[in-house]
């Protein structure tokens, strides 16, 4: 079968639930829908929605990029898999974006043409996981309460946004605790907001913390070198951590002993597994983030995450907030637990 045609929408999408974050407040996001139809009427999906700030072009950016592409593909033979993703890679070596939506869409179009799930592909030895959902910087008392929301739904795993202010991040987490102790698991995400002198004070004056994503800047990330190992083993780094280049860099000293993986900053599911692969090499544990996305991109990361021995923390909640989307299906999500479709390709269907 070849690439018949390429369709290419960029969506701009209001979330159900606007939050806030150390450096922006964000109420609606733009997402690249990518559909590779082949000759047989088969769709393959990809999306994508990049920050700025993290990888240096916005997903409007993305979206001209791919628009230029896309007759690259067309005629092209689905069953060479590799050929298709390698000219994907080398076209966008500075656009994830563009690279995680053409990279995703090309291994849905290729398993659904074959009928294998995505997760059996990839080859799954993790049935399933918990997500964690996150909440953004609020006052005490409207944290508890969008957690006690998301415990009635079946959530245990919550993360909390911090890095305003350090003592006011840290009674946020004193006073949580003494809401709900051990019934919930607490996640950290400083967003870069943090000293490293704050990053020990608030591990020294809290208990209960899972783990913290990059604590301090990405331009100072070389300071989580002074970290004592205890705390290396709890953190996470996520902004610092875009490419395979900085995964071998990150990987040779011990910054940190958690990945944060997201397929929109490296670019897609064959980048994705590159980070990963050095993770397994070098006994650092791999999280599997998001931003605000689509069913789509959250379903292949949840498959490539999967497939991974060294997956121990999910925090894929990117779609649950979004007013619309442009498919249903993907995984189902029962207490908070993620399992993916055993259905051709990603799972999804169009809505």
């Amino acid at each position: 079968m070849v690439i018949d045609n390429i369709e290419i929408e960029l969506a701009d999408i209001k979330l159900t639930r606007p939050y806030t974050i150390a450096y922006k407040t964000t109420s609606s996001i733009k997402n690249i829908f990518i559909k590779i139809i082949l000759n047989d009427g088969t769709v393959g999906l990809g999306s994508s929605n990049v920050s700025k700030y993290v990888v240096g072009l916005d997903t409007a950016e993305s979206y001209k990029n791919s628009l230029d592409f896309k007759n690259e593909l067309i005629g092209r033979d689905i069953s060479h898999l590799v050929s298709n993703i390698d000219k994907v890679e080398n076209q966008f070596i500075n656009d994830p974006g563009s690279k995680a939506a053409y990279n995703i869409a090309l291994y849905d179009a290729f398993c659904k043409s074959i009928n294998i799930s995505l997760g059996s592909f990839l080859g799954r030895i993790i049935p399933e996981l918990p997500t964690s959902i996150t909440v953004g910087i609020k006052d005490i008392a409207e944290t508890i309460e969008e957690i006690n929301e998301y415990y009635s739904s079946g959530f245990r795993y919550i993360k909390i946004k911090l890095g305003d202010k350090i003592d006011y991040d840290i009674e946020r987490i004193t006073k949580i605790n003494e809401k709900f102790g051990s019934k919930i698991k607490i996640r950290i995400d400083a967003n870069q907001g943090w000293s490293i002198d704050d990053t020990i004070k608030f591990c020294n004056e809290t208990t209960g913390v899972e783990l913290i994503e990059q604590p301090i800047s990405v331009d100072n990330t070389e300071q989580l070198l002074k970290l004592p190992d205890s705390l290396k083993e709890i953190i996470a780094l996520d902004e610092s951590l875009v490419s395979y280049e900085d995964a071998i860099k990150y990987s040779q000293n011990n910054y940190g002993k958690i990945f944060n993986i997201k397929l929109m900053k490296c670019g897609g599911i064959t980048s994705g597994r590159k980070i990963a692969n050095v993770a397994l090499l070098n006994d650092i544990d791999l999280m599997w983030g998001c931003n605000d996305e689509s069913i789509i991109s959250i379903s292949a990361a949840l498959n490539t995450a999967l497939s991974f021995p060294n997956t121990k923390y999910l925090d894929l909640d990117g779609s649950l907030d979004l007013a619309k989307d442009l498919v249903s299906g993907g995984f189902n999500l029962k207490n908070g637990v993620m399992k993916p479709l055993d259905k051709p390709g990603l799972g999804v269907e169009l809505i």
